[in-house]
């Protein structure tokens, strides 16, 4: 898991009489009231003493944060779950935090944190007499930046303000150390993080937390993101194999070389393709895509090279093939491993001459289009069994791009699903459509052999059971919800009886539906009258 990947509609819960954050409520402020109760608190209980009741709040506030986190992923590094400390200080309206400095030496116990924070809410409305200390105003952002840092690190982190908004500065920055990194500067700040079993409170409130929870897992490689932009649609690209790709792709997209896109169905081929030739030379020109394999050998070269009136049964008029129709565009030969070895001459010809010959013709026309191939079969395998020509092959492959399936791409199955949650939202209707972050686990295990096409069917099948927009794990398809139970659930523990898998199982879905029986009897595929008897039967009808 990334800190980047926090999106609000998916970690927060928003219902009508409650916020929730995965078993956490949570509370809306307003900072006027805020302000005011800052003041009142500043005119009755002194400078020293508000600053230390309202760190502490932050601290709290931070220390849960961070064990929530700890709890609901699993994080690439201990720098990411550090960031998404900033990334929960913007999404709760905190501030605008972002890292400026990160360094983290564990050999030597040490580290160094400086943060930027734009728009700190407690320098909203303050007062001047707050403001006019000549020190920060932010005790809340401090203690929850240091008591997330400390959960995270296992050892006390200490925050300081070295510039507030509230005295003129443009931004806030605030830096953590760690007690032995600050030296005596820590001395006179001591006092305001004094705490009592603030630990052991947030220990025992994780436990609590984590037994009515998944554990959600999302472990990838810290690797830029590139996007290749589909029309509508844009579809972030994380995994290494696949930004491998695109950049060859970009390099290949402005010479009319001849590229060959290989890989599974359901890969994205086609929008490859359609990539190059958006960024290529030939951009303003007519892309033109044709299935090869859905159509028999006659039907197929009367698409591709057209055909004269009177050439066949049928044929009144005459016809321009779409070699012809892409003009100096770009033509997409579909599933290219499926054409009959006649249709192969024919095509190995206009690649070589640049020209075809309609059907019932006897003239030779020239053409401009660029052609890129694809294909999901294995051609050097259908090359050996004499179904495919060498020659055609060597002639379409010039540059061969090879797509790896979703399952060997993880790092994309969640950035592509927010994207194509906000094509489906358009598409069905469905406004503010999300994912629960409860969902995660089950996408990022299921091995997706439909790839981005089973992917983007098995979300629109859930959208359209969510609630409010909501997908929660048993809006999926039960084949994706049974294959993550398989990988968390524990089956695979040698020593477990059948019967304590089978109720292990039985009491993960129950968990899932929220205790509705008809629900995790359609996911688990019995009768409602068949689960109660398990139910009773394995001592869970009381859960």
């Amino acid at each position: 898991m990334r800190a980047e990947d926090l999106q609000l509609d998916g970690l927060i819960s928003f219902g009508e009489d409650s916020l929730n954050l995965h078993g956490r409520r949570l509370v809306l402020h307003d900072t006027f009231a805020m302000a005011h109760f800052r003041q009142d608190l500043f005119e009755s209980a002194g400078l020293e003493q508000s600053r230390q009741i309202l760190f502490r709040f932050g601290y709290f506030w931070g220390q849960a944060d961070a064990a929530a986190m700890k709890r609901i992923f699993k994080w690439e590094n201990i720098e990411e779950l550090l960031k998404a400390g900033c990334r929960l200080q913007t999404i709760q309206g905190v501030a605008r935090a972002t890292v400026k400095t990160m360094k983290i030496d564990e050999a030597a116990g040490s580290c160094l944190l400086e943060y930027v924070c734009l728009n700190s809410a407690e320098t909203e409305n303050s007062f001047p007499e707050i403001g006019s200390t000549g020190e920060g105003i932010c005790w809340i952002m401090l203690g929850h930046a240091s008591g997330y840092a400390s959960h995270c690190l296992g050892k006390d982190i200490y925050f300081i303000e070295k510039q507030c908004r509230a005295g003129g500065w443009p931004t806030c920055i605030i830096v953590g150390k760690d007690k032995e990194s600050w030296g005596s500067e820590i001395t006179p700040y001591m006092p305001y993080f004094q705490r009592v079993e603030i630990v052991s409170k947030i220990t025992v409130l994780t436990e609590k937390i984590k037994q009515q929870n998944l554990e959600l897992e999302k472990q990838r490689k810290n690797l830029k993101a590139l996007e290749i932009y589909e029309p509508g649609n844009l579809i972030p690209v994380r995994s290494a194999a696949f930004q491998q790709i695109i950049e060859s792709a970009c390099r290949v997209a402005s010479f009319d070389t001849s590229v060959l896109i290989t890989g599974e169905s359901g890969v994205g081929k086609e929008v490859l393709a359609r990539y190059i030739h958006r960024n290529s030379l030939r951009h303003d020109q007519p892309f033109v895509a044709i299935n090869c394999g859905a159509l028999p050998e006659t039907l197929l070269e009367g698409e591709l090279f057209g055909y004269c009136a009177g050439a066949f049964t049928g044929a009144s008029r005459n016809r321009t093939g779409l070699l012809e129709q892409a003009g100096k565009g770009t033509i997409l030969l579909d599933e290219i491993g499926d054409i009959s070895p006649a249709t192969q001459v024919k095509l190995l010809r206009v690649i070589q001459e640049k020209e075809i010959t309609r059907l019932g013709e006897n003239t030779s026309r020239k053409i401009a289009a660029r052609i890129i191939a694809a294909t999901n079969k294995n051609l050097h395998e259908e090359i050996a069994i004499g179904n495919f020509r060498e020659d055609l092959y060597y002639r379409l492959s010039i540059v061969e791009l090879k797509i790896p399936p979703l399952r060997e791409r993880g790092e994309d199955i969640l950035p592509l699903a927010h994207s194509l949650l906000k094509k489906l939202s358009k598409k069905l209707g469905i406004q503010k459509l999300t994912l629960d972050a409860s969902c995660i686990e089950y996408l990022c295990e299921y091995k997706w052999p439909g790839n981005i096409r089973e992917l983007e069917n098995s979300l629109e099948r859930a959208a359209i059971f969510s609630t409010g927009g909501l997908i929660t794990p048993e809006c999926l398809p039960t084949n994706i919800i049974h294959a993550g139970i398989k990988e968390t659930a524990g089956i695979n523990n040698l020593n477990a009886s059948l019967e304590e898998i089978e109720a292990l199982h039985i009491s993960r879905i129950m968990e899932l539906c929220g205790g509705n029986r008809t629900k995790a009897a359609a996911i688990l595929k019995i009768s409602q009258v068949t689960l109660w008897r398990k139910l009773k039967i394995l001592g869970l009808d009381a859960k």
